[in-house]
């Protein structure tokens, strides 16, 4: 990963337990060793389940509605495709039931089909089980690095907060689903009623998934604070996430990462700030928001935080629970921080580490160019006699993306009646209505005073001195300030950078994000007028107006 050569902010001497040892690389490549193979499903981030869920969502209307399986067989057998991924532990009872159902019921179209699914249940199931094995050489492995010491854990008296926000999460799809099963047959149309079900069950099985990983990760918190557990000494940084990286103690360049798991910093109850006096208070204040901006800018940068010594409580492992105890972000503080898990241990295999670091060689090489032609269009800048007013506008990248979006709508609904078309068409209006004016009509007016957005009721203003961040990334451009009035504003379009890059064009995104950094760093460059209330841009309500209207007009005549 990105090489890191400034020292490791250190943990004090005091947070240290006794006898507690480092987890070094040798003992470190030995846990990697223990990872199941590559062809095994390891637990992935959140845009990656999330795209699991969607395919998972088409295999369940492929079943339903070409094989021929009842609602419920059908959506307990996509299910098994996020569940390989999220909860082996559910696959490793459920596999076999569903393959029972298979052999015992099969009444499909045809046996190739039933053959289909025994053979992805068997190989759903092996994997599985060779993940569920792979923990138990991951936990001896680290069982060993850590030479049999023990620490107790330093958040005795806490409650236990993990799982709660799971649970609760859970029971939205869960009852969605419920009610989608036992209203289907009166808004599903007569030629697929075995979707509608199908669907159903599958909503409520992904809640049962959130219970399920709420209740476990409740359960292995608990058990992880029932006594003296294994310590070891390791080093840990925040990603561009916010999420934990946990490296060998004597990698100090932070090259290999072993695994990443969401933490959060336990709050400190028995704090004085109640005993304080205003002054103290307003400056504690003024200290927060610092901390806050500083990290707003480096997840901006996409930056990672600086590397810190810790003491791991616990045995990692894919899915496991931790306890971090690490040193500040700052050198300057003296307290160390305790960190619980709020989500469980993702060990990175050696594909997805070449991967990340594939991708940030390419991010430096991209921030590279980037700066490079800002100088370059600030030094020609320079040469040009200064304007009035400069102004960009939507065009021919968001016209298109809108047209590409209408012709996806138009699939997804062409062939759609009944209750159905009209729920699902209505709510995703409100969405088409509130952010298609933004893209087909955008404008950006810059004078000296700032930049000024177009909006649905009318223009906004952000000033020079309080831009924070002016970026075109992926396929945002973003144009971000410190005021919480009005702090963010950005446009998406669709983009393909590897054709950009081999073409030697140059995106209209990238251009505006070129020529506004440039001027808001040297206030030399930037216009010398100030806009009138007619050329700032006009509020986009109408154009949303006539969208919504033409919308439903779709909707009900199309």
């Amino acid at each position: 990963m990105t090489t890191n050569t400034v020292r490791p902010v250190p943990l004090p001497e005091s947070a240290l337990p006794d006898g507690c040892l480092p987890w070094d690389a040798e003992q470190a490549r030995r846990w990697i060793a223990a990872l199941p193979p590559r062809w095994v499903p390891v637990r992935a981030g959140t845009p990656a389940v999330a795209a699991l869920v969607l395919a998972a969502g088409v295999l369940v209307s492929g079943l339903a509605l070409f094989a021929g399986l009842r609602g419920w067989v059908a959506a307990c057998l996509a299910l098994q495709v996020v569940w390989v991924a999220v909860r082996p532990e559910a696959v490793r009872l459920s596999a076999p039931i569903l393959l029972g159902v298979v052999l015992l019921g099969w009444a499909g179209p045809s046996w190739a089909w039933g053959a289909a699914l025994v053979v992805a249940l068997a190989v759903v199931w092996v994997a599985a089980m060779v993940r569920l094995v792979a923990r138990g050489r991951q936990r001896a492995v680290a069982g060993a690095a850590a030479g049999g010491v023990t620490g107790a854990l330093p958040d005795d008296g806490v409650p236990i907060r993990r799982g709660t926000f799971l649970a609760w999460a859970g029971l939205v799809p869960l009852v969605a689903g419920a009610v989608l099963v036992v209203t289907a047959g009166g808004w599903s149309p007569a030629d697929d009623r075995g979707f509608a079900p199908a669907l159903g069950w599958y909503v409520a099985g992904l809640g049962v998934t959130l219970l399920l990983s709420a209740a476990l990760g409740r359960r292995r918190a608990a058990s992880l604070r029932r006594g003296p557990v294994p310590v070891l000494r390791v080093l840990v940084r925040e990603n561009a996430d916010l999420d934990t990286e946990v490296y060998a103690a004597d990698d100090l360049e932070a090259v290999r990462p072993l695994f990443v798991v969401a933490t959060s910093e336990i709050d400190d109850e028995d704090g004085d700030g109640e005993d304080g006096d205003g002054d103290s208070g307003d400056e504690d204040e003024g200290d927060d928001d610092a901390e806050i901006q500083e990290i707003l800018d480096r997840l901006d940068a996409g930056e990672p935080g600086p590397v810190r010594e810790a003491v791991l409580y616990g045995l990692p492992c894919d899915g496991a629970e931790i306890l971090l105890v690490s040193a500040p972000a700052e050198a300057e503080d003296d307290a160390p921080v305790v960190e619980r898990s709020t989500g469980p241990v993702r060990p990175l295999s050696e594909g997805a580490v070449r991967r990340r670091l594939a991708g940030e060689k390419r991010a430096v090489a991209d921030e590279e160019r980037r700066r490079a032609a800002v100088e370059d269009l600030a030094g020609r800048l320079r040469g040009q006699e200064a304007v009035e007013v400069r102004r960009w506008r939507a065009g021919w990248p968001d016209w298109l993306s809108v047209a590409l979006g209408a012709v996806w709508v138009w699939v997804l609904f062409a062939d759609e009646s009944g209750l159905w078309r009209y729920l699902l068409g209505g709510a995703l209006g409100i969405g088409v209505a509130l952010l298609v004016p933004r893209q087909l009509a955008w404008r950006v007016t810059a004078d000296r005073a700032g930049l000024w957005f177009n909006g649905l009721r009318g223009p906004r203003q952000m000033a020079w001195d309080d831009l924070r961040i002016v970026r075109s990334k992926g396929h945002e451009l973003k144009i971000d300030s410190r005021r919480s009035a009005f702090g963010e504003w950005s446009v998406d379009t669709l983009r393909w950078r590897w054709l950009e890059r081999k073409a030697g064009l140059v995106h209209p995104y990238d251009r505006l994000a070129r020529e506004i950094t440039a001027m808001w760093r040297d206030p030399a460059l930037r216009p010398t007028g100030l806009t009138d209330e007619r050329r700032r841009g006009r509020a986009l309500w109408p154009l949303a107006v006539l969208t919504a209207l033409g919308w439903a007009a779709l909707l009900l005549w199309a």
